[in-house]
């Protein structure tokens, strides 16, 4: 689709409409056109399929920590690369059908993560209330409105989508809870020199190897931002190591150490070259 001359950009989204994901995907993108998808899996494929241009998928949450869906998805599937990242402040609600009485829920609807970082708030007020998996937190508005026992946890537009009743407001464990968003193309970025560069590798399983890499980046003054592991989906202790740091993969500097990386480590991935977002 184009408006004259200007092709838009089709960017997809854990849908349905009213998520954090479309939030995120209109914040980023706000001339683009917004295609939803049902699961991060099949968000990445519409790239992949030539259905969307980009899309844009949650990575790591300041309460909850990473998004496995994602991480597994980069290290083990995706031929796409990581060209943008976006950090989108997260505001839940507790949602139902209209008449819904607060002492009679009995079921709690939403994605893994929106129940994760609404934990204390569902123990203090709603302990017995038993919690369900959705796959998205506006599924979980859907799922909630079947009657009247059940509710769900989402963005306040979801309610509105929905002409749904908001029962609490701002049900977050922490006012500074956000959620870190990774738009994926068929390409990376061009350096900025503002710029983050995301890899995966695996090392010998021998002291000092992780240590060896690691110092790879001291030595080159290269600054770690974050580093975590992963099963690597072979036998039990066997991990993947995720890897963000400072600098674009094209640096002479970071391209040096990522060339010494990969003479070291049993397996190099790198995910791709992106600005830093402030």
């Amino acid at each position: 689709m184009s408006t004259g001359d200007v092709q838009l950009k089709r960017v997809a989204f854990l849908g349905p409409t009213g998520t954090h994901s479309e939030a995120a995907a209109a914040a980023y993108a706000p001339e683009s056109i917004l295609v939803a998808a049902p699961s991060i899996t099949a968000v990445t494929e519409m790239v992949l399929s030539g259905g969307a241009d980009e899309a844009i998928v949650p990575i790591e949450n300041s309460l909850e920590g990473s998004v496995t869906e994602t991480l597994d998805l980069l290290v083990h599937s995706l031929n796409l690369q990581i060209r943008h990242e976006y950090v989108l402040p997260i505001h839940h609600c507790l949602i139902a059908r209209p008449g819904t009485s607060f002492d009679a829920i009995e079921t709690i609807y939403s994605h893994p993560q929106a129940i994760g970082q609404c934990r204390g708030f569902l123990q203090r007020t709603i302990p017995n209330a038993r919690r369900e998996a959705s796959l998205s937190t506006a599924q979980s508005v859907e799922l909630g409105l079947q009657n009247e026992n059940s509710a769900g946890i989402a963005p306040r537009r979801a309610a509105e989508i929905n002409s749904a009743v908001i029962l609490a407001d701002g049900i977050q464990d922490d006012d500074r809870n956000s959620t870190r968003f990774v738009v994926l193309s068929d390409d990376d970025a061009d350096p900025t020199g503002d710029d983050k560069t995301s890899i995966a590798f695996n090392v010998d399983d021998k002291p000092g190897a992780l240590l060896t890499i690691m110092q790879q980046f001291a030595m080159a003054e290269i600054n770690l931002l974050k580093i975590e592991s992963r099963p690597a989906r072979e036998t039990l202790g066997v991990y993947i190591f995720l890897l963000d740091c400072i600098g674009h993969r094209s640096d002479e500097k970071l391209a040096k150490v990522l060339n010494t990386v990969r003479e070291k480590t049993v397996w190099l991935k790198v995910f791709g070259s992106y600005p830093r977002y402030s």
